[in-house]
């Protein structure tokens, strides 16, 4: 007999038609199915909430980024599962997803760069790809590392993961003052306050999942005293109701609103 228990539908691909197989001894499903992987190979897929332009963005895959892929509809639209969050939504499939998976040894260390169709500033550009997005390089031509997906990256602009790893996340949200208020947005064109804490502690190699309420059922716990006799530290995560900031110094938070 199968258990059927509550699970979070952000992070776990289940609908009344349609499930993935792991999923089989939690929920039912007219139908199960087994996954494929696949690649993110555009700077940002956004995440919808349903298969609709207009349907909510819930969060985005970014270049490089491993999906699962549960389902593809004949209307363009596919069904799938981020592996580095987990989160589940539906991307625009064409041009987004690439069975042929790529090693992914290096990252974008800048906010954007640009994707150029030849190894020159001056040739036209194909896409813009974001901090943090992994990137598979193929090789090198002047100022620039052919990528595997296509295009050309300027070498200044990317480093070998290792290297692109920055242990001071308030240092790394810092750089992201300025960037634009994007519900569901994940990258340094566009955040929410949860994926500006996700993003910085990402680049400092430590996983966070997507929304505020799951980064706090993670690193948060009940503070002792009132808020305001807290001693607070830099890098400290303040949660509120649906909203995080991270603590610069004792009288300063950076968040994303």
């Amino acid at each position: 007999m199968s258990q059927k228990v509550e699970l979070d539908p952000r992070v776990n691909a289940f609908r009344t038609d349609l499930a993935d197989l792991a999923l089989k001894p939690f929920v039912t499903a007219e139908k199960y199915v087994e996954s494929s992987i696949h690649q993110c190979v555009c700077g940002i897929a956004p995440l919808l909430q349903a298969p609709d332009e207009k349907a909510p963005r819930v969060s985005e895959i970014r270049y490089g980024e491993f999906v699962d892929l549960l389902e593809k509809r004949k209307d363009g639209f596919a069904w799938v599962q981020n592996r580095n969050d987990r989160y589940v939504g539906y991307i625009r499939a064409e041009g987004a997803l690439n069975e042929a998976i790529a090693a992914l040894m290096n990252r974008v260390i800048v906010l954007h760069t640009f994707v150029y169709e030849e190894p020159s500033l001056k040739a036209p550009v194909q896409d813009r790809l974001t901090l943090g997005s992994f990137v598979s390089l193929d090789g090198e031509e002047g100022d620039f590392y052919p990528l595997a997906s296509g295009g050309y990256i300027f070498k200044k602009h990317v480093a070998p993961t290792d290297e692109a790893q920055t242990l001071d996340y308030v240092f790394t949200a810092g750089q992201l003052l300025g960037v634009p208020y994007l519900l569901g947005g994940r990258t340094a064109l566009g955040l929410d306050c949860s994926s500006l804490v996700q993003l910085a502690l990402d680049m400092a190699g430590i996983d966070a999942p997507r929304d505020a309420d799951q980064q706090q059922e993670l690193f948060g716990h009940p503070l002792p005293c009132h808020w305001r006799d807290v001693v607070w530290k830099r890098g400290d995560l303040v949660f509120f109701e649906k909203h995080v900031g991270i603590i610069t110094d004792h009288e300063h938070l950076i968040h994303a609103d």
